[in-house]
């Protein structure tokens, strides 16, 4: 009788790229993400899911990476900072942040940043957090005030305490993308 093996090879999609390797049961996305793969973007914070430092979109969805297994992660789509940018023009969140001085130290920024692109897509659709007033479905999205997006974000500390320029650029990110974008057509 062969025993169970404790490892299996996996492939990972991550920011469009296929990346194949064979990892430990037990490994999780963020040391796959850091010490397999050397995209060292994501942050190992307390490796307990509190602090949001590891925070990647898996299919979309804000994941803290240090609590997702990599084996688990298989045939889904992962984006780290390191794949948010569009080339080389950087991701509204991103040129916020830039602008709004949304970091100091900058350890909690790419979770920061990861966390707020799938806040502003979770908040257009719809989707109410702790303060929302009115959920009825009916009622579309609450307005994006200051207490919204704080706790909306509240799965992401920053030890610095930029929270209110966190705030003013996750605020900006999302006025930019719920504003209607010219098209090539309407441009011209």
């Amino acid at each position: 009788m062969t025993p169970p093996t404790s490892s299996s090879t996996v492939t990972l999609n991550i920011n469009g790229e296929k990346h194949t390797l064979t990892v430990d049961h037990r490994t999780t996305l963020l040391d796959a993400l850091r010490d397999r793969l050397d995209l060292t973007g994501t942050k190992k914070g307390c490796d307990h899911g509190q602090c949001g430092a590891c925070t990647v979109l898996v299919d979309g969805r804000r994941t803290v990476s240090c609590l997702q297994l990599a084996v688990a992660s298989e045939d889904r789509e992962i984006t780290t900072v390191e794949g948010v940018a569009e080339g080389d023009r950087l991701h509204p969140v991103q040129q916020a942040f830039l602008d709004l001085d949304g970091f100091q130290c900058g350890y909690c920024t790419p979770g920061q940043i990861c966390s707020a692109v799938a806040m502003i897509e979770e908040h257009a659709a719809g989707w109410p957090s702790a303060v929302t007033a009115d959920v009825r479905p009916e009622a579309g999205p609450p307005p994006l005030t200051t207490e919204e997006i704080k706790e909306r974000m509240s799965g992401n500390l920053c030890r610095c305490g930029a929270y209110g320029q966190i705030a003013w650029a996750v605020a900006r990110a999302a006025a930019e993308a719920s504003a209607e974008k010219p098209t090539e057509e309407t441009a011209a």
